[in-house]
């Protein structure tokens, strides 16, 4: 088993090789995985307006991707618990590496490259021991360089924060086994957490809900340019309990929780599918697909702003002027003001994840 040393040594010997940029493939603005109508599961890049500027395929469904900072290349990871992630040429449409996770461990469908692009985290499960872990990738062999621990169960979203040298991770508290599917094995004592290491994996800082909210399980992540971090939250207790789905954090102040009015919140089944802060970071919004809802909150005053009904929304990213969402639906849109805009219509059932390739925020 790869060790801290191992992660520390890899980290120092990942190195940067020069290669095609995002310009090749029309300097594409976000990458969303999708259900297309000949039955195939793609991978797509879009411009700023939600037209596809490529597709190509994947394997099995998609979840999210990560993008390189300087190549026009992307990793794409399978729906937990899928075991294998695609490194694909964009430019090429060609699969560059597939990067498999060891025995007795699964991918969760997120990961980040460093700043430079020299090196790629991935969040993973070792599913015997119960445990969360961040492995440690090269970015030019896709060699596996190490692990360490995630600081929590469950690690699903994870970031590289804006100084370059910390990651954010959502331990979402929830144990699962393959041999299970998706089945929670834990929910009783589950105990989710907001995680900041630094790139050796050393802990920075723990951040845990109150006790009555510990099956609010911390899945996704946004990161503003002054390390602010918003994440979503998704439900698993009594479906009577209607919890706050949104939270704020700054590194060592205590976490802010936000929520719709009642009657709103009411109707969202517990569930946020995804976090995005608004182009200039002055708002903050959730996406509930279980509820057909986006929920925007204004930032520096943490009250709720406005509630947009939309069909099966997910996907969500800072757009040039606010906010842009996809949905199950093939819908891309964006919210600007007090209206929700539909961008483009494209014949496919966009996925859970609309990932940028450069920030706005």
């Amino acid at each position: 088993m790869t060790n801290r040393r191992d992660f520390l040594t890899g980290l120092a010997a990942a190195s940067l090789a020069p290669a095609t940029g995002w310009a090749s493939v029309g300097a594409p603005a976000f990458l969303a995985a999708g259900l297309f109508p000949d039955g195939a599961f793609r991978l797509a890049g879009l411009d700023e307006g939600g037209d596809i500027l490529f597709s190509l395929p994947l394997p099995a469904r998609g979840h999210a991707a990560a993008a390189h900072p300087r190549k026009a290349q992307a990793v794409a990871f399978a729906r937990r618990p899928g075991t294998f992630a695609l490194v694909i040429d964009c430019a090429t449409g060609r699969e560059l590496a597939r990067l498999q996770a060891p025995e007795g461990r699964h991918f969760y469908g997120h990961g980040t490259f460093t700043a430079d692009g020299t090196r790629f985290f991935a969040t993973e499960n070792d599913y015997e021991a119960g445990e969360g872990r961040v492995s440690l990738w090269d970015a030019t062999s896709f060699e596996r360089l190490g692990e360490v621990s995630s600081g929590g169960v469950g690690p699903h979203d994870m970031r590289l924060m804006p100084d370059g040298q910390s990651l954010a991770i959502a331990n979402g508290g929830i144990e699962t086994h393959p041999e299970t599917g998706r089945t929670k094995l834990n929910l009783p004592v589950m105990q989710p957490n907001l995680t900041y290491l630094d790139l050796s994996g050393n802990l920075l800082e723990r951040v845990e809900l109150p006790g009555d909210l510990h099956k609010n399980s911390i899945r996704h992540l946004s990161v503003r340019s002054d390390g602010l971090v918003g994440f979503a939250m998704q439900w698993q207790g009594n479906q009577t309990k209607h919890p706050p789905l949104l939270g704020l954090h700054h590194r060592g102040a205590p976490p802010q929780l936000l929520s719709a009015p009642e009657d709103l919140q009411n109707t969202l089944q517990g569930y946020a599918g995804s976090i995005a802060f608004s182009s200039n970071g002055s708002e903050v919004a959730i996406t509930c697909p279980r509820g057909n809802a986006l929920h925007l909150f204004d930032v520096a005053g943490g009250s709720f702003t406005r509630a947009f009904e939309l069909e099966d929304v997910c996907g969500l990213g800072a757009g040039p002027d606010g906010l842009v969402f996809t949905t199950g639906t093939g819908t891309f849109g964006a919210v600007d003001g007090l209206r929700a805009r539909v961008l483009a219509r494209p014949d496919c059932q966009w996925d859970n994840h609309l990932i940028p390739i450069r920030s706005h925020a």
